[in-house]
């Protein structure tokens, strides 16, 4: 028997708190999720520093993997199979790109890569590619199947409709972190008929499409993700601590390339320090690790890493203020020079952060985004775009939200022990009460 359609012996199953089991028949699915580079998601949590905002919100990317394999896995096995549109060749590619989205995440997903200018998406690939466990798993199934695993996460392969089921504005990764992130937070706001949804759904050659009779579904689900970013993934709280954690990052490459003499030498970040990352590199570093450090560096004598390095680890976080860069840039100029003048770094204490999202969109020929639309199978066949349907669906397309704040220590700017009339002056600029 071919390697790809080997079977278990006895299928195995992962209980679930929001698919209640996850189902695993295949051998090469079973033989990825075993990996090193794929076990070593259960380190990497889903909601990076979330967690100092919402106390449950431990959960990892090894969760999610699952959990999108387990949609994909339905949506091929019980709502496709069958179908004269879905090549039951394409099953085990969707299932593998579908596991291995998210293979390439670093600690703290996206504050991390911003700090040291890399790409999740490049690590996915570079790892399904690369001399990994992974890939020898991959191999095992055809020589040129790893590249083709790759091709999809990379919305690179000729295969759209597999492309469409990983990533497009309703696909597998976004129904399966809806729903796990709010489970795992508590709130209601993720929360859609995802059973409705699967059950509309409709393989095209070039994409999965909505039987019209769902669009109140999609509805549903649309505005649940609106709201799960602005009222989780943009909480002021989990952007503050995310703050911090730049910042301790920043400083700490910044002390490198002083020559600073560490107490602790960071010889795991020596290489994202220098921009020289490798696969080996990537995969050795988990939160597990990051923490570590951040634990001894409370230690050091360099005061700023001393100081941040503390209140991530006792949740001390800065507090904030809404910003508007285009009309408050004097004031921000104006607190940095009060804050220089007080021995808080402005680089470091200082800090505007802004978050952005794009509730939904379709295509507009000449964006550098080309956002693939949710269309809708009407009764009479023809496609049309969710949007020309839907008006609760248009009052949100197309229209970036946008919020900026302002972060700051502000438990030093209420300590008047030194330079009490220009610490003053900074809580008059920032409207902060002078009750404690």
């Amino acid at each position: 028997m071919a390697y790809s359609s080997e079977k278990l012996s006895e299928e195995k199953v992962f209980k679930d708190p929001v698919h209640r089991y996850v189902h695993v028949r295949d051998r090469l699915i079973w033989d990825l999720i075993g990996t090193k580079e794929f076990q070593r998601l259960r380190r990497i949590k889903q909601l990076g520093t979330t967690y100092l905002t919402f106390h449950g919100a431990e959960h990892s990317r090894f969760n999610h993997s699952l959990g999108v394999y387990e949609i994909v896995r339905r949506i091929s096995d019980d709502v496709f199979r069958g179908r004269p549109e879905w090549n039951d060749e394409n099953r085990l590619l969707s299932l593998c790109a579908a596991l291995l989205h998210d293979l390439g995440h670093g600690p703290f997903s996206h504050s991390f890569e911003k700090v040291f200018d890399l790409d999740h998406e490049y690590f996915t690939q570079a790892i399904i590619l690369g001399d990994t466990e992974v890939n020898k798993v991959l191999r095992r199934a055809g020589e040129d199947f790893p590249k083709k695993v790759q091709e999809v996460i990379a919305k690179t392969s000729k295969n759209k409709l597999v492309i469409s089921l990983i990533s497009s504005q309703i696909d597998a990764d976004r129904m399966d972190y809806l729903q796990r992130d709010a489970y795992f937070t508590g709130v209601s706001y993720g929360h859609f008929d995802m059973e409705r949804i699967l059950r509309v759904m409709r393989p095209q050659e070039d994409q999965v499409v909505i039987k019209h009779s769902g669009m109140h579904a999609i509805e549903d689900y649309i505005m649940s993700r609106y709201q799960m970013y602005w009222q989780v993934y943009f909480h002021p709280v989990t952007r503050s601590a995310e703050v911090i954690l730049t910042k301790i990052l920043h400083r700490a490459k910044d002390l490198f390339q002083q020559k600073y003499a560490f107490k602790l030498e960071p010889t795991h970040f020596y290489s994202f320090f220098k921009g020289e990352v490798t696969v080996e590199d990537y995969v050795k570093l988990d939160e597990s690790i990051v923490l570590y450090y951040f634990q001894m560096w409370q230690e050091e004598e360099d005061s700023i890493l001393r100081d941040l390095c503390c209140r991530f680890m006792d949740r001390n976080l800065f507090k904030y203020a809404e910003f508007d860069p285009a009309k408050e840039y004097k004031k921000l100029a104006e607190l940095s020079r009060l804050f220089e003048k007080v021995g808080l770094d402005p680089e470091y204490y200082l800090v505007v952060d802004s978050s952005s999202d794009l509730p939904y969109d379709f295509y507009r020929p000449g964006e550098e985004e080309e956002r693939l639309p949710i269309n809708l199978q009407m009764k009479n066949g023809d496609i049309r775009e969710l949007s020309r349907e839907s008006s609760i669906v248009e009052a949100v397309s197309g229209k970036r939200r946008t919020d900026h704040k302002l972060y700051y220590p502000v438990d030093v700017l209420r300590d008047n022990s030194t330079n009490p009339k220009i610490k003053k002056q900074i809580r008059e600029l920032l409207e902060i009460s002078e009750r404690m």
